[in-house]
């Protein structure tokens, strides 16, 4: 079961300017078969159909582990997505005067046409994200070499897409998703070592370029050391991934760590609301009636 909070992993500034085209190109880190969907869907499918889990517990409790982070993966790039479609059309109620002119511009019209200006389950060209892309084979020598090689491909498209988009929103979320995504790759990569004793880990980093020629993934990595911390992502279980994540970061040689729960988040961004694209809608929703609903209850709105 998944504990959810009402947080966001990861800051996000605002757009000064909408870069539909940007949201366009951040999406194939969403819905690509390198996406975060794909890691979400191969871990937890792995996880759910781990036979021998109490043998091999410690191998078990790190894809558990991964698994959920995934999740909040998927959200913080949602919200990049959401945030930088933002204002891209003409906000109004009339569609006589075509406020989703500009729309027109934009490479994937999906945003537009098929959700209300938000992210979807698709890569950057709008293909729909497949469960074609999960491999569970039940082999955990297979499994994991497979995740590795998952890790290294989505590391691959993120430095490609970050060399692509010049958003600040954008480029805070890729630099974000470098670094766990960098630890998700040496985490994989020592369990191959602890399962094999095949030193996997002098593969890393693949592809060779470090993340501190990145400098929003630099800065997570120097002032919160997010590239030596594994969160379990649960308040009690999966401590035992600390039998494999543990000894000195392959490339820097500083200790690494397991937390017990998840990060701590911040408050989500507000999405404003699109009217002509009848996002959200429900005008007759009567917000005083909630309060006053809410008050007698003792809850706050």
């Amino acid at each position: 079961m998944i504990l959810r909070y009402d947080r966001l992993a990861i800051e996000l500034p605002k757009p000064k300017n909408p870069s539909p085209n940007d949201a366009a190109a951040v999406q194939e880190l969403l819905g690509g078969k390198f996406g975060e969907m794909s890691t979400l869907m191969n871990y937890t499918f792995q996880s759910f159909n781990f036979r021998g889990r109490d043998r091999l517990r410690p191998f078990y409790d790190l894809t558990c582990s991964i698994a959920a982070e995934e999740y909040s993966h998927i959200e913080a790039l949602s919200y990049a997505i959401n945030l930088l479609l933002t204002g891209t059309t003409v906000r109004g109620t009339d569609p006589e005067p075509a406020p989703l002119k500009d729309a027109t511009d934009a490479r994937n019209t999906y945003h537009f046409i098929a959700s209300g200006q938000a992210a979807l389950p698709v890569d950057s060209m709008g293909n729909f994200w497949t469960g074609q892309n999960v491999f569970s084979s039940g082999n955990l020598k297979l499994d994991l070499l497979h995740n590795f090689f998952l890790e290294c491909g989505a590391r691959a498209n993120k430095m490609r897409v970050y060399e692509m988009v010049s958003d600040p929103t954008a480029r805070a979320v890729i630099g974000y998703l470098l670094v766990r995504g960098g630890v998700h790759v040496v985490a994989y990569a020592r369990a191959l070592e602890k399962l094999t004793g095949v030193e996997v880990t002098k593969l890393v980093p693949v592809p060779e370029l470090s993340n501190k020629a990145f400098p929003e993934a630099r800065k997570l990595e120097e002032q919160q050391k997010l590239h030596l911390k594994l969160y379990t992502f649960s308040p009690e279980d999966y401590m035992k991934a600390g039998i494999i994540w543990n000894g000195p970061h392959p490339e820097d040689g500083q200790p690494l760590e397991v937390i017990q729960g998840g990060v701590p988040g911040v408050p989500y961004p507000k999405l404003e609301e699109e009217p002509q694209l009848n996002a959200p809608g429900a005008d007759g929703y009567d917000p005083d009636m909630f309060n006053s609903i809410a008050k007698k209850m003792g809850m706050k709105l």
